[in-house]
């Protein structure tokens, strides 16, 4: 039963003053964040594919511009896979806020790098009344080779990486594990996300590149990203109380750890191999948590897609601008908005991922009418259009990554005594955000070479769109529904979680926490 100080405050609100406080710390940084972050990767995508076609042209070469794009992301996705995945060791030493703020400090130091390497080699802003000669006419580019931003752009993946999967993990830390706290803070962590995610996006497209340059556009960055990180430094952490041992235990080798760098560096290492290895275990081995694969990191995948890949490829090919690309981005991130939302309204009503899971894989199906799609070039109402269409598809995923995430959250809480040296949940969240980016990593170049083969041979991208677009989308929303009937009793239509009391502090016995329905599924993840 709730105790009557639970009561009480439920009666009032659901969050204490605590977390209101570090509710409200947090979104303030995550919003200077996201909006560092759209700028940031909105003029690289921009920047790459016209210095791409630029390279083509003045080297009287066929463009294989995508299939760089492609690498350029891909291997991006494979750094974040290495920063995703240090965060399970390091947070079990190390305060989650600490380690996000130093992980944002050197994203902005890296971004800041490709702006000083651009401004070196004769880079400038782009000048008022700028007129082209041609269409790849961007003379205010810095003189370096372009395969430089893939190297660039690659090392910032790894801060990139350890800042979103901590994005993931931080959650708990801030206002503990009950479903409903967790569901409400994530909705209404997206909204603001999603809204600054939007905003930059539009910002980016309509006013810093046209009028800064794509090479000079993200000068905001670095300043935004510093600024996000000082101010999450002064968040509080959920802690639970633990028995004296083991608080000795604990301190005893966090001062091991600290003691040695060299130490530091190969428990990492270890910590990296091991976290991915327990997150897939965890996974695999139950049918509870199986679907969990499919149905986040496919999810993720196409989501990732359809911004990063089906965006610019449109916004160049089809329109013959680049920069609208984040246009069409834009109206992708208030498809977030909505679906976060609507998330926030009904987490009462409906406190499982699995309708909006659904949802989100039948939204899918919208996408099919890109290849056939011939809008008039250099207009700039079209990109509008576009973007009006991706609002469904990201509303959906918006509303079931919400809700994933705060299961995820709140259901491997029971696991964190498994295991001493790694947390369950950054586990977890590591394996389910690391299988995504080898996805993305190895699809994407390659989906890019086979456009730009296309484009070579038929001087369109549709015929390739039908398979990489329509084709691609419509398997992975088949997979992902079927997927929502492997968990028990997932054939109702709004399944019912369950919740038990937690006894490892005051805090947590004044909320429900979820659990597993018995004792033996823990006992198999062990073995």
């Amino acid at each position: 039963m709730l105790s009557k100080k639970n009561d009480k405050t439920n009666k009032g609100s659901i969050f204490s003053g605590k977390e209101k406080r570090n509710i409200i710390i947090y979104i303030i940084g995550i919003v200077i964040y996201k909006f560092g972050l759209e700028a940031f990767n909105g003029s690289i995508m921009a920047l790459a594919t016209n210095r791409y076609d630029q390279d083509a042209l003045k080297n009287r070469i066929a463009p294989h511009t995508f299939e760089r794009v492609g690498l350029l992301f891909g291997l991006n996705q494979a750094s974040q896979c290495i920063g995703s995945s240090l965060i399970a060791p390091l947070i079990k030493h190390y305060p989650s806020r600490t380690i996000l703020s130093i992980g944002i400090f050197f994203f902005g130091l890296f971004t800041a790098i490709l702006i000083i390497l651009d401004a070196a080699t004769g880079g400038y802003i782009k000048p008022k009344n700028f007129n082209l000669t041609n269409k790849n006419d961007f003379s205010y580019y810095g003189q370096y080779k372009t395969d430089w931003i893939i190297l660039i752009f690659s090392i910032t993946g790894i801060a990139y990486g350890l800042v979103e999967s901590i994005h993931r993990v931080i959650p708990r830390d801030l206002v503990g594990y009950n479903i409903q706290k967790l569901q409400r803070f994530d909705a209404l962590v997206h909204i603001f996300y999603a809204t600054s995610g939007a905003f930059g996006a539009f910002i980016t497209g309509l006013i810093l590149i046209p009028n800064l340059g794509n090479n000079q556009s993200f000068i905001i960055t670095p300043i935004l990203f510093t600024a996000s990180g000082m101010i999450w430094l002064f968040m509080s952490s959920f802690k639970t109380k633990k028995k004296s041992k083991e608080k000795d235990k604990e301190i005893s080798n966090s001062k091991k750890v600290k003691s040695n760098y060299l130490k530091i560096i190969i428990k990492n290492l270890i910590g990296f191999v091991k976290s991915i290895y327990i997150g897939g275990k965890i996974i695999f081995t139950n049918r509870k948590y199986i679907w969990l694969f499919s149905c986040y990191s496919l999810t993720l995948y196409a989501h990732r897609y359809l911004e990063d890949g089906i965006a610019p490829q449109v916004a160049r090919r089809y329109l013959g601008n680049s920069d609208w690309s984040e246009i069409i981005i834009g109206g992708s991130n208030f498809g977030e908005l909505l679906g976060a939302f609507f998330v926030l309204f009904l987490s009462n009503s409906i406190q499982n991922p699995l309708p909006w899971l659904r949802l989100s894989s039948l939204t899918l199906i919208i996408i099919w009418y890109i290849p056939y799609f011939y809008p008039p070039i250099n207009n700039i109402k079209y990109p509008w259009i576009i973007a009006l269409t991706f609002i469904p598809i990201s509303f959906g995923w918006s509303a079931s990554d919400v809700t994933l995430i705060a299961y995820i959250q709140s259901s491997m809480t029971s696991l964190e005594s498994t295991y001493q040296d790694i947390s369950v949940l950054g586990a977890v969240m590591a394996f389910l955000y690391s299988s995504y980016i080898i996805i993305y990593a190895i699809a994407n170049p390659f989906l890019g070479k086979y456009i730009d083969n296309i484009y070579k041979s038929h001087g369109t991208i549709r015929p390739a769109l039908i398979y990489t677009v329509g084709v691609q989308f419509t398997v992975i929303m088949i997979i992902v529904l079927l997927s929502t009937f492997i968990p028990p009793g997932a054939f109702s239509f709004n399944p019912k979680i369950d919740y038990q009391q937690e006894d490892s502090s005051e805090e947590a016995d004044d909320s429900h926490t979820f659990i597993d329905n018995n004792h033996q599924s823990i006992e198999s993840i062990k073995r």
